[in-house]
């Protein structure tokens, strides 16, 4: 079996650090285990926090094979922001996804094989 996709969580500054506790970054990297199941061209995405005034910024990025998503959320918790981030990559994937594969076939069904005149 293949191994899951490589997650990584950065936290801005060390009272952020404290505040990403091990569920935090284990919900994370399961839903990214489930994109990466749904979506095998992926194979890294990466978070970054930060804390601005009172709300958390996620920035989040998934790259893989001819696969390259970037999004950003805010929240007065990092979790829902983080949670805002991951759905938003999903839609996003989800839309490469369906470009990539339907746009196969439209051009095959926009040109159909020439028959041969006997």
């Amino acid at each position: 079996m293949t191994e899951g996709p490589i997650v990584i969580v950065h936290a801005r500054d060390l009272q952020l650090e404290r505040e990403v506790d091990e569920r935090m970054r284990s919900s994370i990297e399961r839903r990214c285990g489930q994109l990466a199941e749904e979506f095998p061209e992926v194979g890294r995405f990466e978070f970054t926090l930060t804390l601005e005034g009172v709300s958390y910024q996620v920035h989040g990025h998934a790259t893989g094979k001819n696969t390259d998503v970037a999004t950003q959320a805010d929240a007065t918790d990092p979790g829902p922001a983080a949670d805002k981030v991951l759905d938003k990559i999903a839609k996003q994937l989800r839309r490469h996804h369906d470009k990539r594969i339907f746009a196969q076939r439209r051009d095959a069904q926009r040109d159909p094989p020439k028959r041969r005149s006997s």
